[in-house]
């Protein structure tokens, strides 16, 4: 929103105070010198109206409050990261616990969690085997996290997507 004061291209402007009230429709000119006269900027505020609406308005604070705004909008928003973990179908019992570990981590930081299994060589013929340990993985951490989607195959991986429970 750059139309401020002279880059206003418009012949003729509907025409609005700063306190809001309705001045009609001005040429460009009165309309600026209206404007300059209570020592505030012409800002377009409705390009696309016929005519283009203007309002009188102090421009620099105008724009610092939208930055404060927007600055408190970013600061509520939370950035959802997707972690991964990987596993084997035959993944030894400690190996299985320390990966558990980590992702009961990342779901109480606040992540999603990408569980994978990764067959290799023939163990591709054994998918049960890659399921029971995704499932046994989601049985684990019931308490912490909500399953987003059930287990599926994409090429020599499995996946299944593991959400933090939302707190009350």
């Amino acid at each position: 929103m750059n139309n401020v004061n002279e880059k206003i291209r418009a012949r003729e402007v509907r025409l609005i105070d700063s306190n809001g009230d309705q001045l009609g429709v001005k040429t460009r000119q009165e309309a600026l010198e209206i404007a300059q006269t209570r020592n505030l900027d012409l800002v377009m505020v409705a390009p696309g109206a016929k005519p283009p609406v203007c309002r009188i308005m102090d421009f620099g604070k105008h724009r610092f409050e939208l930055q404060k705004k927007e600055k408190e909008a970013r600061k509520k928003q939370k950035v959802i990261n997707i972690k991964e973990v990987r596993f084997t179908p035959g993944i030894g019992e400690h190996d299985f616990e320390t990966k558990l570990k980590n992702a009961k981590k990342f779901l109480e930081k606040g992540d999603k969690v990408k569980a994978a299994v990764r067959f290799r060589g023939r163990a591709i013929t054994h998918k049960s085997l890659g399921q029971e340990v995704l499932d046994r993985l989601a049985k684990e951490l019931k308490d912490v996290a909500t399953v987003e989607s059930r287990p599926k195959m994409e090429g020599r991986n499995m996946f299944i997507m593991l959400a933090p429970i939302a707190e009350k």
